[in-house]
């Protein structure tokens, strides 16, 4: 008989390097779970991201025991390093922040392929390149 699902949630966290401090320790444990045994497991399974933010959706059944499926970094994230900013623009059609080039925006979509709704590499580009203009980031080439 499968084990029966109790709820499910979403989360994001630094792959390799997330600690039972605010804000996941909290969330975690607000939602049933050892945060000390999930932050170990997840700390195992995400050590070569070393850092990188990751989402993460984790499932609770009813016996307290728990299953998390990785995904990957949001574009957003993989954005900000690629243009080399801190943060996107809080007016992004007046205020530029930074610039990717159409190769950087590929690689970006070619990570995140399996977790787009896209059924070809171009349509990924496109998505990405809505979410760096959303951001203030100009797309050359």
């Amino acid at each position: 008989m499968a084990k029966q699902i109790e709820k499910s949630f979403k989360i994001m966290a630094p792959g390799g390097q997330a600690t039972p401090a605010p804000p996941l320790g909290p969330a975690l444990g607000a939602n049933g779970i050892n945060p000390g045994q999930f932050i170990q497991a997840f700390n195992e399974r995400t050590k070569e991201l070393n850092g990188k933010v990751v989402g993460c959706i984790v499932t609770l059944y009813k016996d307290r025991s728990f299953d998390f499926e990785i995904k990957s970094s949001p574009a957003a994230e993989l954005l900000k390093v690629a243009a080399g900013v801190e943060k996107g623009s809080g007016v992004p059609q007046a205020d530029k922040v930074g610039k990717v080039t159409k190769d950087q925006v590929q690689a970006i979509a070619e990570e995140k392929m399996e977790d787009l709704n896209a059924g070809t590499i171009e349509s990924a580009m496109r998505i990405i390149e809505g979410t760096a203009r959303s951001m203030g980031i100009v797309v050359e080439g």
